[in-house]
């Protein structure tokens, strides 16, 4: 097969295209350009598209680089911005893989001729006898990245290989070792690629939105102090509220950015018996009411037992088997089978 293999400059992405130059496949590697601001962090920087290069060059196989800066603003940044904006909490790398890796590079692939679009996640792709596919946890419990690929539908599954999902990390490292790949050693990037070290997400964001201050409340109204950017507080948050000393700890229950209030709370106060997902993306059909599913809520949190309330093409209602903490409104939340191994479908928490 001729395959497009998305190499950020990384050990995972760096053995992906290796397995599959091992495996005869005729290997093409590039990597995206997304973000044109200033950038120490993640997969964005000029020394981890010069990493690319060079493992590619150490592979003998040809490099590209496609600039897809004004998608990843449009679709990643932007968004991004305007969640914090109205009082969400975004996740922009799902964004990217939906937006970027797993559309704009596939249609790009599509259009030049390869047979598939390749990328270095922990997670692994498995045909049903039913002829159904479906995305599978990555044999790596610890490194395990299905969480953040659960939007792929069957046509987008059909067309894409995760090389290193059968690997542990550790296996990973000790092939690229093998391969003397620059990037054997190289840490695995954490955060977010467009917020740099220095400035932080506090920084990027007063450059693009006011912030406004907010009245600090508990659940009865009484007000307890205040925060100097609404913007920034999210649910569940319980440092930064400079709250006076001495009280018991509390946590941030709501956020409403119209009336610039935050309602604080005891931790206990975050439970809740259902949960609410929107923009439904389903790999294959929505299951019917009843059904048990397991629900992961952030990418290496635990899952956790529901059944299915209510279900639509793009809409869920969950109701928890035993009440769980409160996830954020724009957080995504992914669905398992029961056997917590296959992606059923993700969503956005409403």
């Amino acid at each position: 097969m001729k395959v497009l293999v998305a190499m950020s400059g990384g050990v995972d992405s760096s053995v992906a295209a290796a397995e599959l130059r091992r495996e005869g496949h005729e290997v093409v590697g590039v990597t995206m350009r997304l973000w044109g601001g200033e950038s120490d962090t993640g997969c964005c920087s000029v020394s981890d598209v010069d990493d690319a290069r060079r493992v590619a060059q150490q592979l003998r196989i040809d490099h590209l680089v496609f600039n897809f800066s004004d998608d990843f603003d449009a679709h990643v940044v932007n968004p991004y911005v305007e969640a914090h904006r109205t009082g969400t909490t975004p996740n922009p790398c799902i964004e990217c893989n939906r937006h970027l890796k797993f559309d704009r590079l596939s249609q790009r692939a599509r259009l030049l001729g390869f047979d598939a679009v390749a990328t270095g996640h922990h997670a692994r792709i498995e045909r049903q006898p039913s002829g159904v596919w479906r995305v599978i946890r990555g044999a790596d419990a610890a490194k395990d990245q299905s969480y953040v690929v659960h939007m792929l539908d069957q046509k987008e599954l059909a067309y894409t290989l995760f090389p290193v999902g059968h690997l542990t990390k550790a296996q990973v490292r000790e092939r690229a070792s093998e391969l003397g790949l620059r990037t054997a050693s190289k840490p695995d990037s954490q955060d977010v690629c467009f917020i740099s070290k220095t400035g932080g997400r506090e920084t990027f964001l007063g450059h693009r939105i006011p912030f406004r201050s907010a009245r600090v409340v508990d659940e009865s109204g009484t007000e307890l102090g205040s925060v100097e950017a609404v913007e920034m507080v999210t649910i569940g948050q319980r440092r930064g509220l400079r709250l006076a000393g001495g009280a018991p700890k509390q946590f941030v229950l709501d956020v409403d950015v119209e009336t610039r209030t935050v309602v604080v709370g005891a931790e206990t106060s975050l439970q809740r018996s259902d949960l609410r997902a929107e923009r439904m993306m389903w790999s294959h059909e929505p299951l019917p009411i009843g059904s048990e599913v397991m629900v992961q809520t952030s990418a290496h949190g635990a899952t956790q037992s529901a059944l299915i309330e209510e279900v639509s093409s793009d809409t869920v209602v969950l109701q928890w088997r035993e009440p769980q903490r409160r996830t954020a409104p724009g957080q995504s939340v992914v669905l398992y089978d029961a056997s917590d191994r296959a992606v059923l479908a993700g969503g956005i928490v409403a």
